[in-house]
């Protein structure tokens, strides 16, 4: 089986994590803030939260810019329901933005009208989370310039977008967001195994996400509300969580950044062959927008099922049974039965419920040869028939 993605791990990451395994400390180390700085770095942006998700990144983001029972948070539907639960995580409700039909990213003239009818309701959102679908940016400037103009704030959802780039400058610099995300599970473009990072350029914002992620605890005599008892005290001064990314991730995540723009490359190539050789099939391939430079984590195409004469599922399910790994990202997450029973209303954005009809993931990971590449190109002519 061809998987639509994997992990690359080379001798240098599995010293990596070996030097950790003999080293003092297997947690709440110096590996982890190494990490960070190494991902701050490569971004361009001060400040930088590691944890244990993607999920916990979010959860904590949106904790830090106060959002809580009351209050609304706005995404795209065609992302990972982790997009979503963050808000409801924090008693707050979702509400969803169709997607572009051309790059499938939270679309900004959706996004406007919603913010003309919300703002007539008195329901405006405090928080907007754009998903980097694939790991294309959004539109991120149009979108910063309505948040300005409606007073919400953002959280970019960069998990698949890490290595990317906006207007020529790193996805994760939060130019026109308040904190970024970026995912390290191990389909994505580099991995801890588990894990994810919020980045911020707000001193207080990171502040914040950093006591959240361990219990609400401090060691900081400067936080405490008395003088400390001796050298172990601690308080708690926040309800917190245990949200910790371990040293072994860390080292991992410090080994593969050294191949972060080697990995992105990679798959700009593949997506080019791809590119080329689907040209003639009855699929639409990925459209770029020429203001971003995607990482590229997933390679999507879309079905033209009028000239194919076959179902959706016929197709996936063709490519599957040839050992071709394909997936389909996402489900609409408003479909979901505890968004519908939440009152998510089924019909709210079309152009999501079109890409959902016609979308599959093929392979793209920065180990996949070319010759794997011909046979996932050639199942896909055969289950096209």
């Amino acid at each position: 089986m061809i998987p639509y993605g994997r992990q690359d791990i080379s001798q240098a990451d599995i010293d990596a994590v070996v030097a950790v395994l003999r080293s003092d400390f297997l947690t709440q180390g110096p590996m982890v803030p190494r990490f960070e700085q190494a991902v701050a770095a490569h971004c361009g942006v001060p400040h930088a939260v590691a944890v244990n998700s993607a999920t916990s990144a979010l959860h904590i983001a949106c904790l830090a810019l106060g959002l809580g029972p009351g209050d609304w948070l706005w995404t795209s539907p065609i992302t990972f329901v982790a997009s979503a639960n963050c808000a409801l995580y924090c008693g707050a409700q979702v509400d969803f933005i169709d997607i572009d039909p051309r790059s499938y990213n939270l679309c900004p003239q959706a996004l406007e009208r919603k913010l003309i009818h919300a703002q007539r309701e008195g329901r405006l959102p405090k928080i907007v989370v754009p998903v980097h679908l694939a790991g294309q940016p959004c539109e991120l400037a149009a979108i910063h310039a309505l948040a300005q103009k409606y007073g919400f704030r953002i959280i970019e959802d960069a998990s698949h977008a890490i290595g990317g780039k906006y207007r020529d400058e790193p996805i994760g610099n939060c130019r026109y967001s308040d904190i970024t995300v970026f995912s390290f599970h191990p389909v994505k473009i580099i991995t801890t195994a588990e894990g994810g990072i919020a980045l911020t350029r707000s001193a207080e914002l990171a502040h914040k996400m950093a006591l959240l992620r361990s219990h609400g605890i401090t060691r900081d005599p400067a936080q405490m509300t008395e003088e400390p008892h001796g050298a172990w005290y601690y308080q708690q001064i926040a309800l917190g969580y245990n949200y910790r990314m371990t040293e072994l991730q860390a080292a991992l995540g410090l080994s593969q950044m050294q191949r972060l723009t080697q990995y992105v490359a990679r798959r700009h190539e593949l997506a080019r062959r791809y590119d080329e050789q689907l040209s003639a099939l009855p699929v639409t391939v990925p459209w770029q927008h020429p203001d971003g430079y995607s990482g590229l984590h997933l390679y999507v195409i879309r079905l033209q099922l009028g000239r194919i004469g076959k179902s959706h599922r016929q197709v996936f399910n063709a490519l599957r049974e040839q050992g071709i790994g394909v997936n389909l990202h996402y489900i609409p997450v408003y479909t979901q039965p505890h968004y519908r029973a939440l009152g998510c209303v089924q019909d709210a954005c079309p152009q999501a419920d079109a890409y959902y009809a016609e979308a599959i993931s093929l392979p793209m990971y920065a180990t996949l040869s070319e010759a794997q590449q011909d046979e996932v190109i050639a199942a896909l002519r055969r289950a096209l028939g």
